[in-house]
């Protein structure tokens, strides 16, 4: 059973499809611990109805961004994790801490990566007229948003959407292919070897499609 640990900020619903997944023996893993950087994160409720173990780290108890980092880092090692999945964790993390958990670090972003990389996915792509829109799950490296991408689902958008609604749509996918990444990497069939991604030792191209 690997060792899962998760970073939310939120409301948590991808945490709560982790805790779901794993507790019907879909995911051959535990999550052991969930951190937050938000006192009121929801997400912090999901993990102690669950049963697993919780810690706030607040930016406000440190004076500098790096230190902040340094103590996340020594906090993170303690659940000593497999894997550590960020769920709506709205922080930029420094390169130290990313090159430490580098190939066991994944992300899930609300954008068909590399387009729409940081922030208000969903409305940037209604306002560049996008047909489609959707999320991709990524392992993390030192650029924002920039990492391999592993798999990414795909949702239409329809002329008279708002975000709410494209929002919504795209969490739904996000809900069905995050749980399905952890899962590959806790059976041992995933993992990153330098800027490559090996599926059962296929490597994987662009957005997830395995390579001729």
């Amino acid at each position: 059973m690997k060792r899962i640990l998760v970073l939310v900020s939120g409301s948590g619903s991808n945490l709560q499809a982790i805790l779901d997944n794993c507790a019907s023996g879909k995911i051959a893993g535990e999550v052991v611990g969930v951190i937050s950087n938000k006192a009121d994160a929801y997400g912090l409720v999901r993990a102690q109805t669950a049963g697993v173990a919780t810690a706030i780290l607040a930016q406000q108890q440190f004076a500098s961004r790096a230190e902040y980092d340094v103590a996340l880092q020594a906090l993170m090692d303690d659940y000593q994790p497999d894997l550590v999945v960020l769920a709506g964790f709205m922080r930029i993390l420094s390169a130290d801490l990313v090159r430490h958990f580098a190939g066991r670090m994944v992300n899930i972003h609300p954008s068909l990566l590399p387009k729409y990389q940081g922030l208000h996915t969903h409305q940037r792509a209604i306002d560049a007229g996008d047909s489609e829109h959707g999320a991709s799950v990524h392992f993390v490296t030192e650029e924002l948003d920039g990492g391999p991408v592993i798999l990414q689902a795909r949702v239409p958008i329809f002329e008279d959407d708002d975000v709410e609604e494209v929002a919504a749509r795209v969490q739904v996918q996000e809900h069905s292919i995050y749980p399905l990444v952890v899962q590959w990497f806790c059976e041992g069939r995933l993992r990153m070897q330098g800027d490559t991604i090996l599926l059962d030792g296929i490597e994987l191209g662009p957005a997830g499609h395995a390579c001729e």
